[in-house]
């Protein structure tokens, strides 16, 4: 996984980067459908481009408390597994790192923290790189939900044909 551009969100008080190539679009957080007895990360489904898509909300994944407030966005973010809006409290801006701003960080030994992978460290501020792909991998229950997903796709597929 590579940093060299990345789009810096807010989140708690502290600033997190995932990779622009992974970055599919910035939604404005409405629409989203609850579901019971979802993980309680998971806040619901949305369309967003004709695809269903979960959303998942990034503060209470890290801070165990709800996103909320104005500048709260959906990133939406395309992995090999699936595509899924994470909420943050703030979308900021896109950013070109260079080689000798990231650094490899010990917390991927960490089970809980795997997807922190590094840590750009700029002259005036520190930014922690989230792998998209280790994060959607590492919620529990997430498989039974993109395995429905994938069913759903399926079965409307089968329809259209």
């Amino acid at each position: 996984m590579t940093f060299n551009q990345a789009l810096i969100f807010g989140c708690g008080n502290e600033e997190y980067a995932v990779p622009v190539e992974q970055v599919v679009s910035i939604e404005k957080l409405n629409n989203i459908t609850p579901i019971p007895h979802l993980p309680i990360y998971l806040l619901g489904f949305t369309k967003i481009r004709g695809e269903i898509i979960p959303i998942i909300d990034l503060n209470r994944i890290l801070y165990n408390r709800e996103s909320y407030g104005e500048l709260c966005r959906i990133i939406v973010v395309n992995t090999d597994i699936v595509h899924f809006g994470l909420v943050v409290s703030e979308a900021k801006e896109i950013v070109d790192f260079s080689g000798t701003d990231i650094h490899q960080v010990g917390l991927v030994n960490y089970t809980k923290t795997q997807y922190f992978t590094a840590v750009a460290n700029l002259e005036d501020r520190m930014i922690t790189c989230v792998d998209p792909k280790i994060l959607v991998n590492s919620l529990e229950g997430i498989r039974e939900i993109i395995d429905y997903l994938e069913k759903m796709r399926q079965d409307e597929s089968a329809l259209n044909t």
